[in-house]
């Protein structure tokens, strides 16, 4: 997984979290709502393919709502069937105290399993 978890605000817009994603060199940002939700490097590629402007639409308009989660000590095999069967890319790790750790993505599973 990668840790420390990055995140984004509500507030914020597609552009800065494309810019997060380029500067932290990661393809998801867990959206601070409860529950948390998340934004993707597909949903900043969207915007753009719609050729609307990324400084003027909301994370809030692009982000997946109420995301799928894991804890740390999880199988890689069940975060590989959890990928596969939500059809998702990346599962936020959320420790027993319910704080956000970290960020495991199927590129991680892909590593691990080859």
């Amino acid at each position: 997984m990668s840790s420390p978890l990055e995140t984004i605000s509500t507030d914020a817009t597609v552009q800065d979290a494309a810019r997060k994603m380029c500067d932290d060199e990661i393809n998801a940002l867990v959206v601070t709502t409860h529950p948390p939700s998340i934004v993707t490097s597909t949903d900043v590629l969207q915007i753009a393919a719609e050729d609307r402007r990324a400084s003027e639409v909301p994370v809030t308009e692009v982000m997946t709502d109420s995301v799928e989660t894991v804890p740390p000590d999880i199988y890689l095999e069940e975060v590989a069937a959890m990928l596969t069967t939500f059809e998702i890319k990346h599962l936020p790790v959320v420790n027993g105290d319910d704080d956000y750790v970290g960020m495991i993505s199927s590129t991680d599973v892909t590593a691990q399993l080859s």
